[in-house]
C-alpha cells in the first residue's frame, strides 16, 4: 500500500512538473519584445487593423490575447499581450473564427504567416507573395496542442 501511494504521489509530482515546464519554458526562452518605436513605425504602415479580444468563445484563462493587431504588406504587428504558451503560429483566415472548431474547419484554406515568439507585442514578417486582402481575420493558434488562442477580424 505504501509503495502504491509513493508511486502515485511521485507520478502526480512528475505530471505537475511537466505541465509547469510546458507553461514556463516558452516564457523563459522568449526573445525580448520589439521596441516601442519599431512597433509604432510598423503599425503606422499597416493597411488593416483589428482587435484581439480576451473574451472570445474559444478563449479561456490559459488561451487568450488582447490588444491591437495591425496588418501590413510586410508584417503583422501586435501591440498587446498573449497568454504564454508553446509553438504559437499566426494564420490569416478567410473568415472570422472565434474557437477551435471553427478554425479547424477553415485551417486548410488559411495561410500560415509565421511563428509567434513573444507574448507581449510582436512583429511577424509577412511571407513574400502572401496577400492579406484575400483574408479577413488574423488567428493565433497553438500548433503543438491544437489550441485556439485568439483572433481578430481586420476586414
Amino acid at each position: 500500500m505504501k509503495t502504491a501511494l509513493l508511486l502515485v504521489s511521485h507520478a502526480m509530482v512528475l505530471a505537475l512538473g511537466f505541465a509547469l515546464g510546458v507553461y514556463f519554458l516558452p516564457i523563459l526562452t522568449a526573445p525580448p519584445a520589439p521596441a516601442a518605436p519599431m512597433l509604432e513605425k510598423m503599425a503606422a504602415e499597416a493597411k488593416f487593423r483589428g482587435m484581439f479580444d480576451r473574451n472570445l468563445a474559444g478563449s479561456d484563462f490559459l488561451h487568450w490575447g488582447e490588444g491591437e493587431v495591425s496588418i501590413g504588406r510586410d508584417a503583422i504587428v501586435l501591440s498587446g499581450r498573449l497568454a504564454p504558451g508553446p509553438d504559437y503560429r499566426l494564420y490569416l483566415s478567410p473568415e472570422f473564427v472565434d474557437d477551435e472548431a471553427s478554425f479547424l474547419k477553415v485551417k486548410g484554406n488559411s495561410a500560415e504567416v509565421g511563428a509567434v515568439k513573444t507574448f507581449e507585442n510582436f512583429i511577424v514578417e509577412m511571407p513574400r507573395g502572401l496577400d492579406p486582402t484575400r483574408y479577413t481575420t488574423v488567428v493565433v493558434w497553438c500548433e503543438t496542442f491544437g489550441e485556439f488562442i485568439t483572433a481578430a477580424r481586420y476586414r
